[in-house]
């Protein structure tokens, strides 16, 4: 429920464009809050500014973006209560296939453009004993087949939300981590969109070695997406860990979420791989077979 000291708080949600960072920045605002959302475009602020939300022109790796959003917080009366770092990209290639630029880009938007918003916000919220909310993915608990630079940063995401976490608690400040299974958004197309241009951009032996697999892996990700959770019932648990009085440090969204990093806790790295393969077998291109794994069978978020 709204409270009225609520009404005196900001959050700032980064990649409020679309998806779960707009669904968030939108339950947020209509719980009381003062939603400072980090946008890219004009197009995108006018599309979501309304009652408690304010669009801020936000590119996360760029530093006088984080700057300028610094100096909003610093300039508000109001105490920061939440940053929800939500920004994101997802790019799915084989290792041996993606281009090393894209491999930092995924970095730069996954991880180093968090620790920027992050350090750049603590100060404000160190002052409220507020709280960081970082959105990571079922992929930071396991690194299916061509989402190693995906995978990678998130995985990162968790390490630093696990050290962050220890580092600032005894100051007051919680850090909360978010990990959504499929989710209907704009980002999950975008994804497979992207994943299909590298694929047609591959070198001949990479296609070789690869093309099935990404075919496989696209066709997984789109149907995992149809069934995945709305936008804005990911948005609610995001609310929650924002709202909560003695949140946990981590939240999952969805059911395959809940069921992987469960399995990912009990299960062996070959006995997972095998569950992986069996999965994925399914989704390749009729009379493309599957390459065989190391555990002998073959080989996804």
């Amino acid at each position: 429920m709204t409270t009225s000291s609520e009404t005196q708080k900001l959050i700032v949600v980064t990649g409020a464009s679309t998806g779960m960072g707009a669904s968030a920045a939108r339950e947020l605002a209509r719980q009381g809050f003062h939603v400072l959302a980090g946008v890219r475009r004009d197009r995108d602020a006018d599309a979501i500014r309304s009652t408690g939300i304010e669009p801020v022109i936000l590119d996360i790796t760029k530093s006088e973006h984080v700057a300028a959003l610094a100096a909003r917080v610093a300039d508000d009366p109001r105490p920061l209560h939440a940053l929800v770092n939500n920004a994101g990209v997802q790019v799915n290639a084989p290792v041996e296939a993606l281009p090393m630029d894209q491999w930092r880009r995924v970095f730069e938007v996954n991880l180093f453009g968090h620790i920027a918003v992050t350090q750049a916000l603590l100060p404000a919220l160190l002052r409220s004993k507020g709280r960081v909310i970082n959105i990571s993915s079922v992929g930071g608990k396991v690194a299916m087949a061509t989402y190693g630079a995906y995978a990678g940063a998130k995985f990162a995401l968790e390490a630093v939300s696990d050290s962050l976490r220890r580092e600032v608690a005894p100051l007051g400040v919680q850090v909360i981590v978010v990990e959504p299974g499929g989710v209907r958004t704009e980002m999950a197309a975008r994804g497979i969109a992207t994943a299909n241009d590298l694929a047609a951009r591959m070198a001949p032996e990479h296609d070789e070695r690869y093309g099935s697999l990404v075919q496989a892996n696209n066709t997984l990700m789109a149907s995992g997406t149809a069934s995945g959770l709305t936008a804005d019932a990911a948005a609610r648990v995001i609310a929650k860990t924002v709202t909560t009085r003695r949140p946990r440090t981590r939240y999952t969204a969805g059911r395959d979420a809940a069921l992987i990093t469960r399995l990912v806790r009990m299960l062996s790295d070959r006995t997972l791989d095998r569950i992986l393969a069996a999965n994925l077998r399914r989704h390749y291109p009729k009379g493309a077979a599957a390459r065989p794994t190391a555990t002998s069978t073959s080989r996804p978020l």
